[in-house]
């Protein structure tokens, strides 16, 4: 679907203008969207508005990283936007010009409608100009960032609050190890888009008024922030990782000096039933009347000996939290 936006010399905005009246003399500026575009219809990047064809092939394939290219009269932007579902990042090309901006995305964009809207509805941003509109698409496509990025961090703050009574260490650790992953691919989609607005900030030949820049600036702000928060909260799941570990590290230790007891106590229980269960028969002790109760009084008194002794030497103290 393409939906064009065209505003007159005397301020009047028109909408579902043809693309052969773009350049009528009457056209202040205009912007085209290519929503979700057909084959047919992405083809009038290179009929209608005679785009290089390099930008037009960053247009059909993703790239792994946002950019500014500069081309003979526009400026060729491909942003990242984020799928809330997916955490993946989904293309946003722009083309700037001295008086138009298109917009090309084979996603729905939820940061185009939202400019799209405020254009038709408010007034007051329709004068300022095709610049403008370029930082308000940035600008929408940072702030989607956002409620993902929160959302994860109070997951994380409630997986630090729990009881771990109430949920099983392995089931903990699951939940970070996919928040963990959850920032890192947000991470994949931050860190360009923050170097991709520190150039647009600095660079000398996009056609932005001095002025203007300042919005630009506030965008890079905004993704120095998220990239802040990323890396914060990369490490509370990093140290919640540690964390996680040492505590079941202490508690296969607590299981293994309990078995390690077990076993040294029974070690030479079992030894002395074992002679004693081989029924030789010059064997003195079996003679005897109270031999039995001989042998289970001297076995208790090891179990005994063992306990004090494994007591004195600390096996039974557990650190309490």
């Amino acid at each position: 679907m393409i939906r064009t936006l065209a505003l007159t010399n005397d301020d009047i905005l028109v909408k579902h203008i043809q693309l052969g009246q773009i350049h009528d003399p009457s056209i202040q500026y205009y912007w085209i969207d290519f929503n979700c575009p057909s084959e047919e219809e992405a083809l009038l990047l290179q009929s209608s508005f005679h785009f290089h064809p390099l930008a037009i092939e960053d247009c059909f394939h993703f790239l792994q990283r946002p950019k500014l290219d500069y081309y003979e009269g526009y400026s060729f932007f491909v942003l990242h936007s984020l799928n809330r579902q997916t955490l993946e990042a989904e293309e946003v090309d722009l083309f700037i010009g001295g008086n138009y901006m298109v917009t090309f995305h084979f996603h729905p964009s939820a940061a185009i409608d939202k400019v799209w809207e405020k254009l038709l509805h408010t007034p007051s941003i329709q004068e300022k100009g095709i610049s403008y509109l370029a930082y308000s698409v940035m600008d929408k496509v940072v702030d989607e960032y956002f409620p993902t990025v929160y959302q994860i961090e109070d997951e994380l703050n409630d997986i630090e609050n729990i009881d771990d009574a109430k949920k099983s260490i392995s089931v903990l650790m699951e939940d970070v190890f996919k928040l963990r992953s959850d920032l890192l691919k947000i991470r994949r989609t931050i860190l360009p888009m923050r170097d991709l607005l520190y150039r647009v900030i600095n660079s000398e030949r996009l056609d932005v008024h001095p002025e203007q820049k300042r919005y630009f600036k506030d965008v890079y702000d905004h993704l120095l922030k998220l990239a802040d928060m990323i890396e914060s909260n990369r490490e509370m799941t990093s140290d919640m990782r540690d964390n996680y570990l040492s505590l079941n590290s202490n508690r296969m230790n607590s299981i293994m000096m309990t078995l390690t007891v077990i076993s040294s106590i029974f070690i030479p229980l079992t030894f002395i039933v074992g002679v004693y269960g081989m029924n030789f028969e010059n064997m003195p002790e079996l003679k005897w009347h109270y031999g039995y109760f001989f042998v289970l009084g001297f076995m208790g008194l090891i179990t005994l000996g063992l306990i004090l002794w494994f007591k004195r030497k600390g096996w039974f103290n557990t650190d309490k939290e």
